[in-house]
């Protein structure tokens, strides 16, 4: 059995009594007789009994149905079970029914402009006038509307006019290369494109008006684009075919803001894989299964309260920008900030924190990271009184970030370190606003997500490292991949390996105390010597020698039954890579681990190929070095920085 870590945090009496969570648990008590001591408790029976469960949160939350649904839902396993067949909803409805006069719908600020907000009427009046053009030139329920946006209001207000008139939203930031772009829309045939002129990130300004043609020219289907000058204020619609201004669009008269009522499944965005090994994956969700998680996730995992501001830190090609949307759903106010998160320096955030009197600050594990390792102390520099939570995502948060928060940012705030993904638009596991924090650990397996670590006999284990997986169906799980005929790649992606279980593809290790540790992606695990290890527990030992800004590890299989792991490092500007940082780095490894965890080389890199996401390409340098021709190992569209790859593609031909 594993030791008890140190407890961060603790909530208070308060704090449980006015969470979200807890009135909910109340309200299960009182109205259908249900009593749970522990939360662990309320877990098993959410997971137990999902069709009790799930009909309660549409009647905790008064889901407002345009018709009845005769069964909450059906007995067809994953991935072919059916939700509240006969009902009809929509998004957007449930959103603009949660308005609250008294507080902003949205507060931005970017790179290029300050501070401001906009009041729920504006916004409702903004996307009526959206919506009622996107009609006015034909677009209807089932059509494709695609976006090339920053993370900007006007983004929110495409998404909200074309989620209430049931066409189906997908969105791209412009940071995307044009054929990364092309490899996504391209699949589902848009027939309304958003389009920005350009952006400015990193204190740079990049005009993407030649991209934006581009995208216009192959995507044929289009029969209109609206144009969003925000790079330049004069940018001409004129320039590209069947071309409008977003402000000449929103001349369109709307009286009222009418919502198309659509089957509880029927698509409400598509959203993409990553595409590192080839097209990206089209998933696509149902307005009624992010609906119904969306309201349990925000008010449950993250308490949002009526009238808190909800930020994480996005773009629009990302499914956290989606995600944060949903704060609006629970009264919440929608944060967005456009632009580097370490312009002019890593402190931008924590300012635009203080700036903005956010609640909840979201944001990526290797931000946090970063501040701890540049030494940053926002909690002594900025006035963070309004700071509740803290959620972080992307990667596995090390133990010394956990410790940097409470030590460096806000010694009573929550840390809520989730992990989840694009598959289903929401986390697995994440925060409970009753339980403790942790040293390192996640709090919680979340309500309705049944999810387990299985052994290699497919048994669930207990304090032991295993394969992420939920085996029970969850209404956001995808409701198709678009062009996907008889699911085959659906089920190629998640069912493969366990029919009729989801395998995530995470490891994971679920503790006695029911708080959980994401050791990395198991497809990237280390073989040694019959051990597992899993690639979280490398990284997090690197990041304590500060010379490091990053690395990246693999185990290479090798003819004759050899083992070869190289551990690749990426140096902090000015440091290079010595012999006593090699031998600190093996020392730290051996010490804090076993000898199995220290690599038999390490090597210097100038960086580290990510996906555009954000993601290492741990899986893709691994085939890379196996002798993979790098073209299918990798696709260059779907990564930041594609050239990194070279270092790698060189380094293979010395292996033998």
């Amino acid at each position: 059995m594993s030791d008890t870590p140190p407890t961060l945090w603790q909530p208070s009496e308060a704090f449980i009594r006015n969470s979200r969570l807890q009135h909910y648990l109340d309200w299960l008590k009182e109205k259908r007789g249900l009593h749970f001591a522990t939360y662990p408790e309320a877990w098993s029976w959410s997971v137990d009994q999902p069709a009790d469960f799930w009909e309660s949160i549409w009647q905790y939350f008064d889901i407002a149905s345009h018709s009845p649904y005769h069964r909450v839902m059906s007995d067809d396993p994953m991935p072919d079970t059916r939700w509240f067949e006969g009902s009809t909803l929509n998004y957007a409805e449930h959103i603009f029914r949660e308005r609250n006069d008294e507080h902003p719908a949205i507060v931005f600020q970017s790179e290029r402009h300050e501070l401001m907000e906009i009041s729920w009427r504006e916004l409702e009046a903004a996307v009526a006038c959206m919506a009622a053009y996107l009609r006015s030139i034909g677009v209807e329920k089932g059509d494709r509307v695609v976006a090339f946006l920053p993370n900007i209001p006007e983004a929110s207000v495409a998404f909200l006019a074309t989620c209430s008139i049931g066409a189906i939203w997908s969105s791209c930031s412009p940071d995307f290369g044009v054929h990364s772009v092309i490899d996504r829309f391209q699949q589902i045939e848009p027939k309304a494109f958003f389009a920005v002129d350009g952006y400015q990130y990193n204190g740079k300004p990049y005009d993407k008006m030649a991209a934006v043609g581009e995208l216009c020219d192959q995507l044929p289907t289009l029969e209109k684009t609206i144009l969003l000058p925000y790079l330049d204020e004069q940018a001409d619609a004129g320039l590209i075919p069947n071309g409008i201004l977003w402000a000449d669009a929103m001349q369109t008269e709307a009286t009222h803001l009418p919502f198309e009522a659509v089957p509880f499944g029927h698509p409400i965005w598509v959203l993409y894989s990553s595409g590192t090994t080839g097209i990206p994956k089209a998933i696509t969700h149902s307005h009624g299964g992010v609906l119904l998680e969306h309201f349990k996730y925000l008010a449950f995992h993250n308490d949002v309260h009526p009238g808190e501001r909800f930020f994480w830190f996005s773009t629009t090609g990302w499914m956290m920008w989606n995600f944060v949307q949903a704060s609006l759903l629970v009264g919440g106010t929608v944060v967005l900030y456009d632009g580097s998160p370490g312009y002019p320096d890593l402190n931008v955030l924590w300012a635009f924190t203080e700036k903005a009197g956010i609640h909840h600050f979201g944001t990526s594990a290797p931000y946090l990271v970063a501040c701890m390792k540049q030494g940053l102390q926002p909690g002594k520099n900025y006035g963070l009184s309004k700071l509740r939570s803290i959620g972080s995502t992307g990667a596995p948060l090390p133990p010394e970030a956990f410790d940097y928060v409470y030590h460096h940012i806000k010694e009573d705030v929550w840390l809520c370190s989730m992990s989840g993904g694009t598959d289903v638009c929401t986390a697995f596991v994440g925060g409970c606003p009753l339980e403790p924090v942790y040293l390192g650990e996640i709090q919680c397996r979340c309500l309705g997500c049944a999810l387990y670590a299985f052994d290699d006999d497919a048994r669930p284990v207990v304090d032991e490292v295993g394969e992420m997986v939920i085996t029970r169906p969850m209404p956001s799980m995808p409701v198709f991949f678009w062009n996907d005929k008889d699911k085959q790649r659906y089920l190629g992606s998640y069912f493969e390996m366990y029919p009729g279980i989801w395998r995530h593809g995470d490891w994971v290790r679920i503790t006695p105390r029911h708080s959980l540790v994401i050791l990395g992606r198991s497809d990237a695990t280390l073989n040694r010597q019959g051990i597992r290890i899993g690639t979280a527990e490398i990284y997090r030992a690197v990041n304590k020698v500060s010379a490091v800004k990053d690395s990246l590890i693999v185990n290479l299989e090798l003819s004759g039954g050899r083992h070869y792991m190289p551990l690749f490092v990426m140096m902090n500007e000015g440091e290079a890579l010595t012999g006593d940082i090699k031998n600190e780095l093996k020392q730290i490894l051996r010490s804090e681990y076993s000898p199995r965890h220290v690599p038999d080389e390490i090597i210097e890199v100038q960086d580290i190929p990510y996906t555009i996401s954000g993601k290492k390409l741990e899986a893709p340098v691994k085939k890379i070095l196996m002798g993979k021709p790098v073209e299918k190992a990798a696709n260059p569209d779907s990564m930041r920085n594609p050239e990194s790859l070279d270092f790698f593609v060189a380094f293979a031909r010395g292996i033998g």
